[in-house]
Formats: structure tokens, sequence, C-alpha cells
């Protein structure tokens, strides 16, 4: 059996650390793991999807439309966009943030209003008010490991080897901020 775990955000949002967590943590537990990055303009904040997909052999990163066990969102927007790739019986975690893409900032569109609420009536859904978790923890970008808490509190995977893998990923300077955030959004 696969699971499937699509993360996606906006450029500079840390869903490459996060892809490079999640995917050396379930590697430790003895899975075979594939890791695909799909970059929009991810520089200029543009949408970034990255695809963690484990089991007992996997042959390919990709997830297709209706594939994805959880869906780890950065930003409410990315989480709409996302959607469709939600398994009907799937999880969402979402960051409850905008970030206004570039046709809203140019004002060429609107940015989209309730999609926590709308997203709700559909599926499975755990909004987070990351930013302010990650702010508490000594560092706004520590969202994405906020985020990571989150999920990893609904794995079978322990607490411990969570910590394990942050400690062993995250640059020594960081580490501190980061374990405190891998806690606060563990124990939310």
């Amino acid at each position: 059996m696969t699971k499937n775990i699509m993360i996606v955000g906006v450029g500079g949002q840390g869903t490459l650390l996060a892809s490079r967590i999640i995917g050396k943590t379930v590697i430790s537990e003895g899975y075979d793991v594939k890791i695909s990055e799909v970059h929009g303009m991810s520089q200029r904040g543009g949408s970034v999807v990255t695809y963690v997909k484990f089991g007992d052999k996997v042959y390919s990163p990709i997830i297709d439309k209706g594939e994805a066990d959880i869906i780890l969102a950065f930003e409410l927007l990315e989480a709409y966009r996302a959607l469709p790739f939600l398994k009907k019986d799937g999880k969402m975690i979402v960051n409850d943030q905008q970030m206004n893409p570039m046709p809203v900032i140019t004002g060429v569109a609107k940015y989209p209003e309730n999609i926590a609420d709308k997203l709700a009536e559909k599926v499975n859904i755990t909004v987070v008010d990351a930013l302010s978790k990650a702010e508490e923890a000594g560092n706004i970008k520590a969202v994405n490991v906020v985020l990571i808490g989150v999920m990893a509190k609904n794995t079978d995977i322990a607490y411990e080897k969570w910590v394990e893998v942050i400690k062993a990923t995250v640059p020594e300077k960081f580490l501190d901020v980061n374990l405190k955030a891998f806690d606060i959004g563990y124990n939310l």
C-alpha cells in the first residue's frame, strides 16, 4: 500500500525542507520513498508543489488527481487549487495564511473569500494559524515545521523519530526554533 502526501505552498515558505523532513522520516521507518518537486515561479512567490510517496515499493513520485491521502497546504488559495488531488477520504492540513498572487497584487483579480469554509464543506480539514504558532516558536519561517507537527500527530510514526530527523536535517542555528515549532504543531 502506498501513501501519498502533497505539499503545496508559495515560493519561500519552506515546502522543500518539509518534503525532505517527511521523506527522511518515512525512509527511517523502512519505506521506499519517492519525492518530486514541481516549481512554478517559486522565486517570485509563485506556486510550489512537492509530492512525497511512500510504501513497500514506489515506482513514481507523481500524485494524480484523487490520489493524495494528505494535502499539507502552506497557504489557503494553494489548498483550494490542490483540492482535486485529494482522495475522497483524504485529509487536508491548511495554514490559514493568505498570500496574494500576482493577479491580486496588480488588481486584475480578487482573492477568493471564505476558502477554509468552502473546503470544510467538501473535505476533512484541519485549519491552523501556523504563522502565529511559528512566531510563538521564535521565527515566522517555521510555519512549515508547525504544519509537519500537526501532520505527524496523525501518523503512526513515533514523535521521537520525527524529532531525530529534524535534528539531522535542519541547520544547527535554526534547530531550537524548529524543534519548538514542531512541538507546538504536534500538541495543537
